[in-house]
């Protein structure tokens, strides 16, 4: 978002000569810009070459065959189920995210890890990161950012970066990939990118990078790991690069990494139910990134309080569940670490009895992020490995081993 920032040493003038002050040795300067020089950018001053390589390899990402959602139907994954036990502590949280979801606009992923990530470059898009639980470190070329609970990251595409868990709790990550850049909602900006006052944040409440970060030299070659645009696919390689990309003096401009507490989202409500675009935090293309917080709810008489049953014509719904009791979904097996995925074509709402348990109701302690896309998405590999393999017959109370019983012995409809 076109908010200004400037870290460290930087000429007073863009594309002029800046020196080290002591040995007089010009650093390299480097646009990093979006869209083709015509959208937000930074100038970053380095002490190397940004461009020098000396190897590049593949990275083989992990083989996953995404299945469409077919037959049709609602589901339940349950993410902390893809790392049981103390497996988190082997696992980093970029080379061992597990992809839940995804269509060409947006892929979501889940990590529980423990190790520090290797530097990573998403060459595809930008990334929002919600930090579900533990805490860490956002290492990157234009200084560090602290990161815990409730944390949204969004790192720009191309931003070469590294993730280092603190403590000795899994740093829990829901990742949203996206193949395009992700702003706040267009509707909160001035023309000029400026949050407006009736968004339910402002850039008080954006922690941007402080550093910049700079790596001792003759550390000898570093790997960083990109992923990038391969055909019609994503494609994943190893560049090994002489000296580490951490070696920025200064840098100025309106495109870095920043965190966005969710705690600072100030809720918009109403005397009825709210529709969820007032819940929109970010957005990209193709999908749009909510979130329900704690929140008084409808005040009017005759509320009902929780969502009223409604039908996903142009979009898929997930929703991640990160905290507090969802009230519309108790019943339903869902809990912390749940996500659910209601698909387009498919009528969905709250569980059995909430709808009349919920009225007189006037707070709900609920935290979730919710994803809506805009394109169908297909089943990855860890929605297969994590679906609890009943949600969808959760309204009903029967599944289809009911069904086929009673239309076996006559007492059924007929098919």
């Amino acid at each position: 978002m076109a908010y200004y920032r400037s870290a460290g040493t930087i000429p007073p003038k863009r594309h002029t000569q800046h020196r080290d002050g002591e040995t007089g040795r010009l650093y390299f300067e480097e646009l990093m810009g979006e869209e083709g020089f015509f959208s937000d950018s930074s100038l970053l001053y380095h002490r190397h070459l940004p461009s020098a390589m000396v190897d590049s390899r593949v990275w083989q990402l992990p083989e996953d065959k995404p299945e469409p959602n077919h037959p049709l139907k609602p589901y339940h994954f349950r993410l902390h189920d893809l790392f049981p036990g103390e497996s988190w502590r082997q696992a980093d949280p970029v080379r061992d995210r597990r992809t839940v979801l995804g269509n060409a606009d947006v892929r979501i992923a889940y990590v529980a890890a423990g190790l520090p990530s290797p530097l990573y470059r998403n060459g595809t898009g930008d990334e929002c990161v919600y930090v579900e639980s533990g805490a860490g470190v956002l290492e990157s070329v234009f200084g560090s950012i602290e990161v815990g609970e409730g944390d949204y990251v969004i790192v720009p595409r191309a931003t070469t970066h590294r993730w280092l868990p603190t403590g000795d709790a899994p740093l829990r990550l829901y990742a949203i990939e996206s193949n395009s850049h992700i702003t706040p909602a267009r509707r909160y900006l001035s023309k000029f990118g400026q949050l407006l006052e009736h968004a339910p944040f402002c850039e008080r409440d954006l922690r941007g990078p402080v550093g910049p970060l700079l790596a001792e030299d003759g550390g000898g070659d570093v790997d960083v790991y990109v992923k990038h645009r391969a055909g019609g696919s994503i494609g994943g390689t190893v560049l090994t690069v002489p000296t580490h990309p951490f070696d920025v003096v200064g840098w100025d401009g309106c495109l870095y990494p920043y965190a966005f507490n969710i705690s600072d989202f100030e809720p918009i409500t109403g005397r009825v139910h709210q529709p969820p675009p007032a819940h929109q935090v970010f957005e990209g293309n193709g999908f749009v990134i909510c979130n329900f917080v704690p929140r008084k709810v409808d005040y009017h008489p005759l509320s009902i309080p929780v969502p009223y049953y409604h039908s996903n014509v142009d979009s898929d719904e997930v929703m991640f569940y990160c905290g507090g009791d969802y009230e519309a979904r108790r019943g339903s097996g869902i809990g912390q670490g749940s996500v659910s995925l209601h698909p387009g074509g498919h009528t969905h709402g709250p569980q059995p009895g909430a709808y009349e348990r919920s009225i007189g109701a006037e707070f709900f302690d609920e935290l979730a992020v919710m994803v809506d896309t805009f394109r169908p998405l297909d089943l990855a590999e860890g929605g297969r490995a994590s679906d609890d393999g009943r949600y969808a017959w959760s309204w009903s109370g029967r599944g289809p081993a009911d069904t086929d019983s009673r239309r076996s012995d006559g007492t059924g409809d007929a098919p």
